[in-house]
């Protein structure tokens, strides 16, 4: 019935939300929707939303106002955990005309068959508990890597997070589905699979009959690893507590999996961990950390930390600084606390001001760029096999190496989402390290690095 009508698309937050706008991206395209820019105006604009902080929801109104002057008659829908929070809230704002919740947004060309303007948003929303399927999904052609989805929904309940309120329960794709969609991927020539969740290592199908899991993350890793055509698997952001001894010393011997974690720590301090509902004290973090080093000396490993949290008093940031100091770690990722609706972590005493939560925030941001010159700086002479992107970026290319050091060669298209060998030459500032170019390699030819 939309035979030609176009459609674009925005995405705020996670690669969750990426694979997700993909999957929908070609739902509508099977529904004879045409993709474009999301500059040019489409007839529906489709925005993904996050609700991860308060900037998030005001991203939000802002991505509304571009899609009106790109196109003033272009028919509006949200989506994404925003829409499943507030969606009262998001159909008041100007423009808007179909809000989407949790349990819907998988459905929209349904209810695209009308794409006039609406004086009321349509709402079609749920209670959380309702969301209980699970709706595959993976990301194609937006980057060189792929983001594929293997689980949804958390079952924890960390005193400041809304992920459980917006997206349910956790739960997770079969394994022989996972695979299948990452051979999928791979005949579309992607060399990169990122798995992508939002508990990961909470993956596993769970048999209500035998009250037993069929299937574990490990044993999803381990299948993945025999997909051909895929030259690198990673593993975005996992639990401490979820990453065992058993996930560590596969990934070190694997064929595909690269020496690349990013493990969420949010506080250094064992009494801000307790008030954040945190299920692991920071001398687990650490166990992890020298066991990852000590079969994978050169893995990056991530951390994510937010600062300001209700409570944390300066001793306790201190603490947390120097913990991370200390730390054999190649960078952070640093949020500034903020109160999210209908958490405990919202009414808790202790609150710290704006500003002081911004201090905290540079003091990390700091931190962080001293450990990732420290890490590239490791790497200076050697040669690694880094995946090429494809943006030309003042005439140079850049890719990543397998442990995630990005690396710039010179521009030459024939490069684009090919594994090149190079030699790490010059390191620029804790954002780059210029190479000299090598060869290309041939697939599979080099693991370790």
């Amino acid at each position: 019935m939309n035979s030609g009508a176009t459609v674009s698309f925005h995405t705020l937050g996670c690669k969750l939300n990426f694979a997700e706008t993909s999957t929908i991206a070609r739902q509508l395209k099977n529904a004879g929707f045409q993709k474009v820019e999301f500059e040019d105006g489409a007839d529906v604009v489709v925005i993904n939303t996050c609700s991860v902080t308060e900037n998030a929801d005001k991203e939000c109104k802002t991505i509304v106002r571009r899609a009106q002057q790109a196109n003033p008659e272009s028919f509006i829908a949200i989506i994404g955990c925003y829409a499943q929070l507030k969606p009262e809230e998001i159909s008041s704002i100007d423009g808007v005309d179909l809000v989407l919740g949790a349990t819907e947004k998988f459905n929209l060309p349904h209810y695209l068959n009308d794409l006039s303007k609406k004086e009321l948003a349509e709402i079609h929303s749920c209670e959380i508990i309702e969301a209980t399927s699970f709706t595959s999904g993976y990301s194609f052609g937006d980057r060189t890597r792929a983001f594929l989805k293997v689980q949804d929904g958390c079952d924890y309940s960390c005193s400041y997070c809304t992920i459980p309120l917006a997206r349910g329960n956790s739960r997770s794709d079969t394994i022989d589905n996972v695979v299948k969609n990452a051979y999928a991927i791979a005949e579309k020539q992607v060399k990169e699979i990122v798995l992508t969740g939002v508990n990961i290592g909470d993956y596993g199908i769970f048999d209500t009959k035998s009250m037993k899991h069929e299937s574990d993350f490990l044993s999803l890793v381990k299948r993945l690893d025999d997909v051909e055509g895929i030259e690198r698997f990673r593993i975005s952001s996992i639990e401490p507590n979820l990453l065992t001894d058993e996930i560590i010393s596969f990934v070190s011997t694997s064929k595909r999996f690269v020496p690349h974690f990013h493990i969420p720590l949010q506080s250094g301090s064992d009494k801000v961990l307790a008030l954040m509902r945190r299920r692991y004290k920071r001398n687990l973090y650490v166990e992890r950390v020298n066991r990852i080093k000590a079969v994978m000396p050169d893995a990056c490993i991530g951390v994510d930390v937010i600062v300001g949290f209700p409570g944390e008093t300066e001793e306790d940031f201190m603490d947390t600084f120097r913990f991370l100091n200390e730390l054999n770690i190649s960078y952070l990722h640093v949020f500034t606390y903020s109160e999210r609706e209908n958490t405990d972590a919202a009414l808790m005493p202790g609150v710290v001001p704006i500003q002081e939560r911004k201090r905290r925030n540079k003091m990390l941001r700091i931190l962080s760029e001293k450990k990732k010159n420290l890490f590239y700086s490791e790497y200076l002479n050697n040669e690694y096999t880094v995946l090429m992107e494809e943006e030309n970026k003042d005439g140079h290319l850049s890719g990543f190496t397998s442990n995630y050091i990005r690396v710039n060669i010179p521009y030459d298209p024939a490069f684009v989402n090919q594994l090149v060998r190079v030699k790490l030459e010059s390191f620029n500032g804790g954002l780059s390290v210029n190479s000299e170019f090598l060869e290309v390699v041939e697939e599979n030819k080099y693991h370790s690095n």
